[in-house]
């Protein structure tokens, strides 16, 4: 009997939050950012590329978010073997994501972790790569946030290079907040 007791004591903080009303759920967001691409891997500030990024964000659940991002930068490129595509020329890389938060939108920081498929285009060269990443975001009265996240851009094809991407920025509710019908009665 103490064993059951013990338990149902345990696993109650658990149960609590999956039966109370959820509205931590990401709201569609929009975000522009800054960035660096890092494909020499140095680490140095000197070393990268800068570039902007748009991103989109909606909420799938409390812990899982889907992402799409458009990112540019002008930069030199290479090939993974060393052989240079151009100089100086649009770097433009497209990507959707599957972002998982450690704790919901109901706390100020939330780290997360992403993984998803990208492409990408360099002059007439075209690729695809696989996103890796993880990062926090810092949650402003549930209507702005501030975006960190460092990743690494997988390969899959010949003409896209792996490289390091850091970016920050802020990222703003674009939809209105649901309203829940509730009944009213009448006095």
């Amino acid at each position: 009997m103490k064993k059951n007791v013990g338990f149902l004591l345990a696993i109650l903080p658990l149960l609590v939050p999956a039966f109370s009303q959820d509205d931590y759920v990401q709201r569609p967001t929009l975000g522009i950012y800054f960035f660096f691409n890092d494909f020499q891997k140095s680490g140095k500030l000197k070393d990268m590329s800068p570039g902007l990024a748009l991103n989109y964000i909606s909420g799938l659940n409390r812990h899982f978010d889907f992402t799409s991002a458009l990112t540019g930068s002008f930069l030199d490129y290479k090939k993974k073997d060393g052989a240079t595509l151009g100089q100086d020329n649009l770097l433009l890389e497209g990507d959707v994501s599957l972002k998982g938060k450690l704790f919901s939108n109901r706390y100020w920081i939330s780290p997360f972790w992403e993984i998803g498929t990208g492409i990408s285009k360099f002059k007439s060269y075209w690729g695809a790569f696989i996103p890796t990443g993880t990062g926090f975001q810092v949650n402003l009265f549930n209507e702005a946030y501030f975006m960190f996240n460092a990743q690494y851009r997988i390969a899959v094809t010949e003409t896209v290079s792996e490289h390091f991407y850091y970016s920050l920025g802020i990222a703003g509710v674009i939809g209105r907040r649901k309203n829940e019908k509730r009944s009213v009665l009448p006095e």
